[in-house]
């Protein structure tokens, strides 16, 4: 015979099961819109800074976490080319943020959905989803959404040669 402790406690079990799919693809829907986020580490927002690193045989810029910046070869200085799922996979660097000690022109532009992004010596800023932790340079050399992805130097251009990290690239969208 089982008891109405029973019988809810079986109710309980059965709502526990379903309600966990349904918050695991919540949480999966969050962390997907949630790439404008500073948790991942991967869009510098105005808190924090943008700084340097040494990734492979090259000293690249990176946001205050350490993530490499990359720009985008159909950028152009006034005019991200970036938008939607390119987005996604290689947020912006959204607003001014602080580089101190660091030799070049920073500036903004005006995204299309307003919003500012941050600019160094002519290229838009953007990190990648690719790059899974800091010194990262998986995206060095990528073509993808129409053109080649480049971490930027501190001279503000591409290094010579392919991706400087190991492990990289792989990511044919």
């Amino acid at each position: 015979m089982i008891t109405s402790h029973g019988v809810l406690k079986a109710r309980n079990r059965r709502w526990t099961l379903l309600a966990l799919p349904a918050a695991a693809a919540g949480l999966a829907a969050l962390a997907a819109c949630g790439s404008s986020g500073s948790s991942s580490g991967h869009v510098a927002v105005a808190a924090g800074s943008l700084r340097t690193a040494h990734v492979g045989t090259a000293t690249v810029l990176t946001n205050s976490k350490g993530f490499t910046l990359y720009s985008f070869a159909p950028d152009t200085p006034t005019k991200s080319s970036c938008n939607g799922a390119c987005a996604v996979n290689w947020p912006p660097v959204k607003g001014h943020v602080p580089a101190s000690g660091i030799n070049g022109t920073f500036t903004t532009i005006k995204r299309p959905d307003g919003s500012a992004q941050e600019t160094f010596n002519g290229h838009p800023l953007y990190t990648f989803v690719g790059d899974k932790a800091p010194g990262q340079a998986n995206g060095n050399g990528v073509n993808a959404f129409g053109g080649v992805w480049h971490e930027i130097t501190t001279s503000g251009t591409a290094p010579a040669g392919g991706p400087t990290s190991t492990g990289g690239g792989g990511y044919g969208y």
